[in-house]
């Protein structure tokens, strides 16, 4: 099983691939995206749908997981990071890929054992669970890998996944037909009001 984690962002998106085979974890790839903040909003999540097109396609994920965009004080800084994760989502169920979003504390506590460890702690754990001998650098990679190791540290005390690729390939098929349902509902609704 191959998940990619993702620490979302505009300016740096990290990004961790990490292989499990049966209890064996490793460390496939791991790096940060970045996109110069002086280029306008939409090029930059250009580039950054190229970059994370390309990683799918070369890395070939099963599963997919994200960093879920909690309430930031920084409005403009919530929103690029929103914008981000919306073009990282797209890009992996178009790829086939399931994801999953984990808060910041639900990755500290799979990782670590406790919601509210620090973040010198998590790269710890990274270096420890996957035999690293260094930290990963920038931090924002190593954020991403915590992130790959929380969904397959949770993956694996579930006994059924609900977001299989059979279920995303099931949700992309419901997502593509959508639209004519939506049409036929407010059709049936403008008859009602007839």
């Amino acid at each position: 099983m191959f998940v990619l984690g993702v620490d979302p962002g505009l300016s740096r998106c990290g990004y961790g691939c990490v292989e499990q085979r049966g209890r064996t974890q490793r460390a496939v790839a791991a790096g940060v995206i970045v996109t110069p903040p002086s280029l306008p909003t939409p090029e930059r999540l250009g580039m950054l749908q190229r970059e994370i097109r390309s990683l799918i396609t070369e890395l070939r994920p099963d599963e997919v997981a994200i960093e879920r965009v909690l309430f930031q004080v920084n409005v403009r800084s919530a929103m690029s990071v929103a914008q981000a994760c919306g073009v990282i989502m797209a890009e992996a169920v178009n790829a086939g890929c399931a994801i999953t979003e984990y808060s910041p504390n639900e990755v500290k506590e799979a990782v670590a054992g406790w919601g509210a460890a620090p973040k010198a702690q998590i790269e710890q754990m990274v270096q420890t669970l996957l035999g690293i001998d260094r930290p990963l650098r920038p931090v924002d990679a190593s954020d991403a890998v915590a992130i790959a190791l929380c969904h397959l540290a949770r993956r694996s005390s579930v006994s059924h996944l609900v977001g299989s690729r059979a279920a995303a390939s099931r949700a992309r098929e419901a997502t593509q037909a959508a639209p004519s349902r939506a049409r036929e509902a407010t059709q049936e609704h403008r008859g009602a009001r007839r």
